[in-house]
């Protein structure tokens, strides 16, 4: 599959360059300015494939540095404090039980951790350009209490960047730029609520 992305990459860029040397020499032979019509032949083949490259890039910033990131509102200490024995009764679920709403790529997916504590992702897209919005919650389930938060932004990312965008390898990011470290830390403090296995 590489070789094919790559020899369309090197088809196009020919391509490119026969038609820029084609409108340089157009200009030339009509008195007009070569420079004008060879950038204008550039700017219009680079856009044909790129057009959406800047825009990706300076819209997932925007949102990286707006709305990503990871947030504890209530450490275990905490809670265990303000619910005093429950803790020690809780027990992880091993069936892994799990609720979705919605349908893909825009959906929620709730996981029962136990009887009390719910792990909530969620997942909206897309929007332009290119943009997909990844949340996941530790959510008290009886009193439906936020404990933690994190956001992440994804560009033509897996299976949501198929069709056109699946071949736009350069628009991909899958994370923001401490989006994998804030999801393993998500990950870490849900684990402090699964329960005891039994």
């Amino acid at each position: 599959m590489g070789f094919v992305v790559l020899g369309a990459m090197a088809l196009y860029l020919l391509v490119s360059i026969l038609v820029v040397t084609g409108a340089v020499k157009y200009a030339r032979t009509n008195g007009k300015s070569a420079a004008r019509w060879g950038t204008g032949a550039a700017l219009v083949m680079y856009l044909l494939v790129f057009w959406d490259h800047i825009p990706t890039i300076v819209t997932h910033k925007y949102y990286c540095d707006k709305e990503a990131g990871f947030w504890v509102y209530k450490t275990p200490e905490q809670w265990k404090k303000e619910n005093p024995g429950v803790m020690e009764t809780l027990v992880a679920n091993k069936e892994a039980p799990f609720k979705i709403k919605g349908v893909e790529p825009n959906y929620t997916n709730t996981s029962f951790l136990n009887q009390r504590f719910n792990w909530v992702v969620k997942y909206f897209g897309q929007s332009f350009p290119n943009q997909w919005r990844h949340e996941q919650e530790v959510v008290d389930g009886k009193t439906g209490e936020v404990l933690a938060r994190y956001i992440d932004f994804s560009t033509a990312q897996g299976k949501y960047g198929g069709g056109w965008y699946g071949w736009k390898f350069w628009l991909r990011s899958d994370h923001c730029s401490a989006g994998g470290q804030n999801q393993d830390a998500l990950r870490n403090f849900r684990n402090n609520f699964m329960g005891a296995e039994k």
